[in-house]
């Protein structure tokens, strides 16, 4: 074939693009202004890291706090990256001191850096609450009445009892403020990372269960406890969470599949979702595997041996 000539290759019918096993790249890295500066091939690496915390967790690569490493070193990287010793180290430094999205910790004796990725999802919506708390009390001051400057040296104890009172009442009233605000947030968050509005349009049928996979991300990320039981096991609340927030839009289909494949009666359907949604990320690359392999070798040989039947 010479060189000129383009490989024929087929279109995509259906779900066909979901065989292969995807980077993770988190959408903010490109859409957040905090990250205009960060080069694309820096933007990339930290896909790359993003993508070792999975075999982190499978292995308990965890330090006393519980917190999840990797192992990375400058070779690999050079290796996956297609570039140089100098290339590889300079990507490093910008993750590690432009932005503090990784931490490298040596360990000497010839052994590999210990490398912490860094979850910046919770600090990119603190930034964005921060802001909206500043407009909001920039508000405040701009309608706050003239009368309400007057000194209150005069107050009695029962004009303080009232308004600790209403200071009380407030700052209930901030805190489920508050609260919502962040449940907002992830779910703009999710809306984006899971392309909830594609999935609507590709699964019509199936919008109760999309809307509901939604709430039951949201309402663990958003949980205050310390803790989930996901299939009877105790697993530390953050551990659960960083699971979620690598949730994309493949997994939600990968997990509608499951649950259309699935024969047995199923008795909790939120805790068999909390399952599923929990472990995606690390069985569908896997499951889709499996798929490719029957479909070429496992799927073949059967309608063969049809055909020769027939």
């Amino acid at each position: 074939m010479a060189l000129e000539e383009k490989l024929l290759l087929p279109y995509f019918y259906g779900q066909e693009s979901e065989q292969f096993s995807f980077y993770r790249i988190p959408k903010a890295l490109f859409s957040n202004p905090a990250f205009d500066d960060l080069s694309t091939d820096a933007k990339l690496l930290y896909g790359l890291l993003l993508d070792r915390m999975g075999l982190s967790v499978k292995n308990h690569w965890m330090d006393e706090q519980g917190r999840v490493f990797i192992y990375y070193t400058v070779e690999s990287i050079m290796r996956d990256l297609h570039c140089g010793n100098q290339k590889a180290a300079k990507l490093l430094a910008e993750l590690e001191k432009k932005h503090g999205l990784i931490e490298r910790k040596k360990q000497g004796l010839g052994k590999p850096d210990i490398i912490y990725v860094k979850n910046f999802v919770g600090v990119c919506m603190q930034q964005s609450h921060v802001q909206k708390c500043e407009n909001h009390m920039s508000e405040d001051v701009k309608i706050m009445p003239q009368e309400m400057c007057i000194s209150h040296s005069n107050d009695t104890d029962d004009s303080q009892n009232k308004r600790n009172k209403h200071e009380s009442i407030y700052l209930s009233e901030k805190w489920e403020e508050d609260t919502m605000e962040t449940y907002e947030n992830y779910r703009t968050y999710f809306m984006n990372q899971l392309s909830f509005d594609v999935l609507l349009l590709d699964y019509p049928h199936e919008k109760d269960k999309l809307e509901e996979i939604m709430e039951l991300i949201l309402e663990t990320v958003c949980s205050n406890r310390s803790s989930i039981y996901i299939c009877g096991d105790k697993k530390p609340a953050q551990l659960v969470k960083s699971r979620m927030m690598k949730l994309n839009s493949e997994h939600i289909r990968y997990i509608l599949s499951c649950m259309k494949e699935n024969t047995s009666k199923v008795r909790n359907i939120k805790q068999y979702l909390l399952a599923a949604l929990y472990n995606a990320p690390m069985t569908i690359s896997n499951y889709y595997s499996a798929l490719v392999n029957h479909d070429m070798y496992g799927g073949g040989r059967d309608d063969d041996f049809q055909a020769k039947r027939g």
